[in-house]
C-alpha cells in the first residue's frame, strides 16, 4: 500500500514545483509571531493550534478538497475559477462582478510574489548569525547577499529552469525530511504541546486575548502562504500527486512547528527559532542544513516566479493584460515561458523591499495582506459556483472556509500602515494597467467601428474584378471575421492592394485551456476566405508551423495598429501600452520580412 503511494508519478516533482512557499514558512512564522507575543506556555499552545488547523482550513480543506475538484482539463487557478463561474451566470452586472474579482485577485497575487523572495531568502540568510564567528555580520551584508541571491535567480530564467528543475524535487524531499527530524528531536523535550492539536487550545487563545489574540492572526496566515499553489500549478502536474505531496509535506510541517513550539517551551528566550533549535540539536549538521535553507528559498522564489509567468499568460490570451513579448524556454515543457519585462520588474520590486524592510521580520508586517485577499476571492468564487451547481454539502463546506478567510483578512488590515500598503501599492500597479487596458479596448473598439462582413463582401466583389490583383496570397488579422477591423477595407478600397488570394486569419481563444483546432470556414467569396485557429487561453503554439500545415503559403502579412490620440490623461497611458506592446504577429513571432503595418489614426 505504501509502496503504491509513492509509486504515483510526480509527488517529488510536485514537492520542487508547488511547495517551496509554503515548506520555507516555518523559518519565520513563529520566529514573526513570537517577537510580538511572550512566549508562555498557554500562548505557545494556543498558537501551534491555530497554525495547525489554519493549514488544515485554508490549505487542505480550501484547496486540495474545494478548489481542486473545480478545473478545466485539470488546469486551476483564479482565471480558470472566472472561467468556470462566467458561463453560469446571466446576469451582466454578475459578470462585471467576477470578472473584477478577478482581476483584483490576479494583481493581489502579483503583491504576494514581490514579497516572497525577499522574506524567504532574507530569513535563510539571517540564519548566519548562529554561526560561531558571524554572530556580528551587520544587517547591511545579510541584505547585500540577499540581493545577490536573488539577482542570480532572476539572472538565469531567460535560460529557462528545465535545466535544474530535475533537482528541485529531491532538494525540496531532503528539506522536508530534515524539517521532519528537526521537529521530532525537539519534540522528545516537551511532548505535551501534540495536544495542540484539540482546536479548542486555538479557540480558547483567541476568546481570553481580545482584539490582541484576533490580530495575531494576521500572523498565523504566515504558515499557509503558498497554499494558492497547490491549485494554481494543477495543470502542471496533475490533481493526484499534488494532493498525495501535500499529506507527506502537512505531516513533515506539522512535526516541525511542534518541535518549534516544544523549543520554544524550554528555551522561551530563543529569538530565531528554527534555525537556534537546529543549532542547539546538532552543531555539526547546521551549515549544512543552512545551505539547504538557503537552497529551498531559491526554489520557493523560482516558483513564485514561474507563477507569476503563467498567470501574467493567461492574463494576456484571456485579453485582460497587454500583449508582452515572450520567449519559450523549453521546447518541451509549454509551461516553461519567460517574460523578460515582468522578470526585471520583479527583481527591482524585490530588491527595493529588501532595502526598504532590510529585516525578514519586518518584512513579515506587509506579509499576509496579500495572501489572504486572494484565498479570500478563491474563497468567494468556490461557493458561487457550488451554490450554482446546486451542490449543497460542499457549498455548506465552502461558506465556512469562506468565514475563515474572512476572518484573517479582517485581522490583516491592521498591517496596512505598518508596511501591509507596500503590498497593496505593488498590487495597484497591475491592477491599474489592466483596467486602464480592459476599458482602452472597449474604447478603441467603439472608436474603430468593425464593418460587417456582408458590407464588406459587396464592394469587395465588385474592387476584387476591377483592379489589378498582385500575385500570391496576403493574410489579414481579425479577432472576428464577422465584424473586420477598418484597416482591411482601408487596405484593399482606399489603397486597391488586393492579392489573388487574401485569406483572414481569425485566432479565438477558447473557455478550455488547452486544445488546438484549426481550418478553413469556408470560400465566402472568390479569392476571399476565412482561416479560423482555435486555441485553449493556456495553450503556446507557432502559428507559422499552422499556417505551414494548412499549406497557407503568404507573400504578405497585414495587420493593423493604432495610433492614438487624446487629451485624457488615462487614455495617453492607454495609448502609452499599446505603443511598448507587441503586435499580434510580433506576438506570434511570424516572420518579419512579410509583415506589414497598417496605421489608423483614433481619437479618443
Amino acid at each position: 500500500m505504501l509502496k503504491n503511494y509513492f509509486a504515483i508519478p510526480g509527488i517529488v516533482k510536485s514537492m520542487g514545483l508547488v511547495f517551496g512557499d509554503i515548506g520555507t514558512s516555518p523559518i519565520y512564522t513563529l520566529t514573526a509571531i513570537f517577537l510580538l507575543i511572550p512566549p508562555t506556555p498557554q500562548n505557545v499552545m494556543g498558537i501551534l493550534s491555530l497554525i495547525i488547523w489554519t493549514l488544515t482550513i485554508l490549505v487542505t480543506l480550501e484547496y486540495t478538497f474545494l478548489a481542486m475538484h473545480l478545473g478545466k482539463k485539470g488546469e486551476g487557478g483564479t482565471i480558470v475559477l472566472k472561467e468556470i463561474l462566467l458561463p453560469l451566470l446571466k446576469s451582466g452586472h454578475k459578470v462585471a462582478f467576477v470578472s473584477l474579482l478577478a482581476i483584483i485577485g490576479i494583481s493581489l497575487f502579483i503583491g504576494d510574489c514581490v514579497i516572497t523572495p525577499a522574506i524567504t531568502i532574507l530569513s535563510a540568510v539571517e540564519g548566519v548569525l548562529l554561526i560561531p564567528g558571524f554572530e556580528n555580520t551587520a544587517q547591511v551584508s545579510l541584505m547585500v547577499v540577499a540581493g545577490i541571491i536573488a539577482i542570480a535567480i532572476f539572472a538565469v530564467q531567460a535560460r529557462g529552469s528545465e535545466r535544474v528543475a530535475w533537482a528541485f524535487g529531491p532538494v525540496m524531499v531532503l528539506w522536508f525530511l530534515a524539517l521532519a527530524a528537526g521537529g521530532l528531536v525537539a519534540l522528545c523535550a516537551a511532548p505535551q504541546v501534540l495536544l495542540a492539536l484539540n482546536p479548542m487550545y486555538g479557540i480558547n487563545y483567541l476568546l481570553h486575548n481580545g482584539l490582541a489574540g484576533f490580530l495575531i492572526l494576521s500572523s498565523v496566515i504566515l504558515c499557509a502562504t503558498g497554499g494558492e499553489a497547490l491549485y494554481a500549478d494543477m495543470g502542471h502536474l496533475g490533481r493526484e500527486p499534488i494532493i498525495r505531496a501535500w499529506y507527506l509535506v502537512f505531516i513533515a510541517l506539522a512535526i516541525n512547528y511542534f518541535g518549534q513550539g516544544a523549543f520554544l517551551m524550554t528555551h522561551p528566550g530563543a529569538k530565531n527559532i528554527l534555525f537556534e533549535m537546529v543549532f542547539s540539536q546538532m552543531q555539526i549538521l547546521y551549515i549544512p542544513f543552512l545551505l539547504l535553507s538557503i537552497l529551498a528559498s531559491i526554489i520557493a522564489s523560482q516558483a513564485m516566479i514561474s507563477g507569476i509567468f503563467s498567470i501574467v499568460y493567461q492574463g494576456i490570451t484571456t485579453r485582460i493584460m497587454p500583449l508582452l513579448h515572450i520567449e519559450y524556454t523549453s521546447p518541451h515543457l509549454r509551461s516553461q515561458i519567460y517574460i523578460d519585462i515582468v522578470n526585471w520588474c520583479l527583481l527591482f520590486a524585490v530588491l527595493l523591499m529588501i532595502v526598504i524592510f532590510k529585516t525578514s521580520n519586518n518584512l513579515t508586517h506587509a506579509y499576509g495582506l496579500a495572501v489572504s485577499g486572494t484565498m479570500a476571492i478563491t474563497g468567494i468564487m468556490i461557493l458561487w459556483i457550488f451554490l450554482l451547481r446546486g451542490d449543497i454539502i460542499k457549498s455548506c463546506i465552502a461558506l465556512g472556509v469562506l468565514v475563515v478567510n474572512i476572518t484573517f483578512l479582517i485581522a490583516n488590515f491592521h498591517k496596512i500602515p505598518y508596511g501591509g500598503y507596500i503590498s497593496l501599492l505593488i498590487a495597484l500597479v497591475p491592477f491599474c494597467i489592466i483596467m486602464i487596458y480592459v476599458n482602452g479596448q472597449k474604447k478603441l473598439a467603439t472608436a474603430l467601428t468593425p464593418i460587417p462582413l456582408d458590407d464588406f463582401l459587396v464592394k469587395f466583389n465588385e474592387v476584387y474584378h476591377s483592379v489589378n490583383r498582385i500575385s500570391g496570397t496576403a493574410l489579414f488579422f481579425a479577432r472576428d471575421f464577422r465584424k473586420l477591423p477598418v484597416y482591411i477595407p482601408r487596405i484593399m478600397f482606399t489603397n486597391n492592394i488586393v492579392y489573388d488570394d487574401n485569406i483572414i486569419i481569425s485566432i479565438i481563444r477558447t473557455e478550455q485551456p488547452f486544445g488546438v483546432t484549426w481550418g478553413f470556414t469556408r470560400e465566402i467569396a472568390k479569392g476571399f476566405s476565412i482561416f479560423e485557429i482555435y486555441l485553449g487561453y493556456m495553450e503556446i503554439v507557432d502559428i507559422g508551423s499552422i499556417l505551414k500545415e494548412a499549406e497557407i503559403d503568404e507573400k504578405t502579412i497585414f495587420y493593423g495598429m493604432e495610433d492614438i490620440i487624446t487629451p485624457h490623461v488615462i487614455w495617453r497611458i492607454f495609448s502609452a501600452i499599446k505603443r511598448l506592446s507587441p503586435s499580434v504577429v510580433q506576438f506570434y513571432k511570424l516572420p518579419s520580412d512579410k509583415i506589414h503595418g497598417v496605421v489608423t489614426r483614433v481619437d479618443m
